[in-house]
């Protein structure tokens, strides 16, 4: 008749617990980081508009002027180089 007591019995001696703890640690931060992800509004990587789209948008939603807009861009290109 076969002992399981605890985790001993799925083949990492007494230590199989560590694992089974790890492995729901890590499932937890897992699913913690995608709630995050979803509700907190950002993109994950790198999808954020450059300040230009954002000025070229307030200049289409005629929230600036063609001389303002035409200044902003200059000075965004002339801090770029």
């Amino acid at each position: 008749m076969m002992h399981w007591s605890g985790f001993t019995g799925m083949g990492f001696g007494g230590f199989g617990w560590i694992f089974m703890v790890l492995f729901w640690v890590l499932i937890i931060a897992g699913i913690v980081y995608l709630v995050k992800l979803i509700f907190s509004g950002n993109s994950p990587s790198g999808l954020k508009e450059s300040a230009e789209d954002i000025v070229k948008k307030r200049y289409a939603q005629g929230e600036i002027s063609k001389e303002e807009f035409e200044e902003k861009l200059r000075d965004l290109r002339h801090r770029l180089t």
